[in-house]
């Protein structure tokens, strides 16, 4: 297949239409005997998908896979972070997909090796690799045969690995989402000794719906968990196991790619500890941001920048003096009555706490969303307020 769609004509024809309607496509006889309507289209998806999320695969001659395989695939920017924090002799994903993670994570590593069970994928894999100037040791296996040679090896010596990287699968037979470590494929619970045993290291992306405390009830080892967003929209949650960890404590650290947000950093079992003061809104109004909210810092956040919080179901903090460094929005606000809104402003509005979603605020009130000023409907421990940015 890889040699049929490089071939010029068919990369011009493809190249031609990336903006044209697909499904129309699909519909044509395709222009070329060798090559189907549906094998162009899956490279037109393919080129639009890397466009916005892995652009630096907008090279000539790169070949994309089908489309599922694009979905499951990591973004560039949040692989490009993951590489920043490790580094090393050896480096092994053992599911390695469309292999954007394995291509940036193993960037400080000197040798590579990738295990796919999908033989088409890892030929393409293969192929923008070698496009792209990267080698690895590509092994055509599933996961649980990789392991049992290598187990029938006999190596004698642990620690074959730096760093062992996984992505389990998160649908099930009937290709529902599953959340549990046990039903993930492989079953991270029953490896994850093994894993521990030839690598020092292990990292693991999980869904970010996972439960955080539930995660670390159950692997052992754990040592830090990543919460990534990217534009405050979280993409995944990632934990690292480490043979020679030394304390008990989980450390959690939350970043906003592409934002001008601070990292938070806190050790995730003191939040069982800390607790918050209350406070009626201040001058300053808090949001923490979706990466440090999904870490269920509440009390955490608010005694480490010193601020008070307004209400205990409402993660909204206050200060008089502005706060540096906070990572999320901080806005200047006042208090306002329900008859100050003016009719047909725009505003965008903010609904935590408080009995009306924001589109029955915005039609109870005849606001137009947008602007650059913010309506907050919340309320503190004595009543629910309305704030406005300013």
């Amino acid at each position: 297949m890889i040699k049929k769609i490089l071939n010029k004509e068919i990369q011009d024809y493809i190249n031609a239409n990336l903006k044209t309607d697909l499904h129309s496509l699909l519909l044509k006889k395709s222009p070329f005997l060798k090559v189907s309507m549906v094998e162009i289209v899956n490279q037109i998806k393919g080129k639009n998908v890397a466009a916005k999320k892995f652009p630096f695969l907008l090279e000539e001659d790169i070949i994309f896979p089908p489309n599922l395989n694009l979905e499951q695939s990591s973004s560039e920017q949040t692989s490009k972070y993951k590489s920043q924090l490790f580094s090393g002799e050896k480096f092994l994903d053992l599911t390695a997909g469309f292999g954007i993670d394995a291509y940036f994570l193993s960037e400080n590593f000197k040798e590579i090796t990738l295990v796919e069970k999908n033989t088409e994928l890892l030929e393409i894999v293969k192929h923008n690799w070698k496009i792209l100037n990267k080698e690895a040791n590509f092994i055509n296996h599933d996961l649980e045969h990789f392991l049992e040679i290598f187990r029938q090896a006999q190596h004698d010596d642990v620690n074959q690995f730096d760093l062992i990287y996984l992505d389990p699968a998160r649908r099930d037979s009937q290709k529902k989402k599953v959340f549990l470590l046990e039903d993930l494929s492989p079953n991270i619970l029953e490896i994850q000794d093994e894993l521990l045993n030839i690598s020092g290291k292990v990292l693991i992306k999980l869904s970010p719906l996972i439960d955080l405390s539930y995660l670390i009830s159950v692997l052992k080892n754990a040592t830090k968990i990543y919460i990534i967003a990217v534009k405050n929209d979280v993409k995944e949650v990632l934990i690292l196991l480490d043979k020679n960890k030394t304390e008990e404590k989980v450390k959690c650290i939350c970043t906003n790619l592409e934002s001008e947000d601070a990292d938070f950093e806190f050790y995730f079992h003191d939040e069982k500890s800390a607790s918050s003061e209350f406070s009626d809104a201040l001058q300053f109004l808090y949001i923490p941001n979706n990466a440090v909210l999904k870490s269920g810092a509440f009390n955490l956040i608010s005694k480490q920048f010193t601020l008070k919080k307004l209400h205990p179901n409402t993660h909204f903090y206050t200060s008089e003096k502005k706060v540096l460094n906070f990572p999320g929005r901080v806005l200047k606000v006042e208090k306002v009555e329900a008859k100050e809104i003016e009719k047909g402003s725009f505003n965008n509005i903010i609904s935590k706490n408080y009995p009306l979603k924001p589109d029955e605020i915005k039609k109870k009130y005849k606001i137009q969303d947008g602007g650059e000023n913010y309506l907050i409907f919340t309320q503190t421990l004595t009543s629910k307020i309305i704030l406005r940015s300013f």
